[in-house]
């Protein structure tokens, strides 16, 4: 029969699409492509309504800030503006702080940090020394 191959499908993230919307002069809400509808008066100034409500609205020349349900009405009794404007986080820094070790007081760390780099040195060298010394015993028993 007919080869068939497998191959693996390229899963890509879901583009979502960008759609140019504009403002409802009354509510100030979206007004999405092929929505809404535009009065112009005679002085050739423009109106974009988001539905028959708002331009009803307008044309009884109601106040939209009088309207609980429009942005500008939102504006003007502060409402929506917790969720804009978030207070920064304060940042605590913390200082270093040295806790016990097992096995080790703090006494004793702090002793070991104090101590002169020279001596730290001289302790490894010897602490290497005595390795080196049971590597070559336990390789002498063999």
């Amino acid at each position: 029969g007919p080869k068939t191959s497998i191959v693996p499908s390229v899963r890509r993230a879901p583009s979502t699409m960008v759609l140019k919307t504009e403002r409802c002069s009354f509510s100030g809400l979206r007004v999405y492509p092929g929505h809404g509808t535009r009065l112009t008066k005679i002085d050739s100034s423009t109106f974009l309504f988001l539905n028959g409500k708002c331009k009803k609205l307008f044309n009884q020349k109601k106040k939209p800030a009088k309207l609980a349900w429009t942005t500008t009405y939102r504006k003007a009794h502060k409402k929506d503006i917790e969720a804009s404007t978030t207070r920064k986080k304060r940042r605590v820094n913390k200082s270093a702080f040295t806790r016990s070790l097992v096995g080790a007081s703090l006494e004793v760390l702090a002793k070991k940090r104090n101590e002169k780099p020279e001596v730290r040195a001289a302790a490894r060298e010897a602490a290497l020394r005595e390795i080196k010394e049971r590597a070559k015993k336990a390789k002498g028993k063999k």
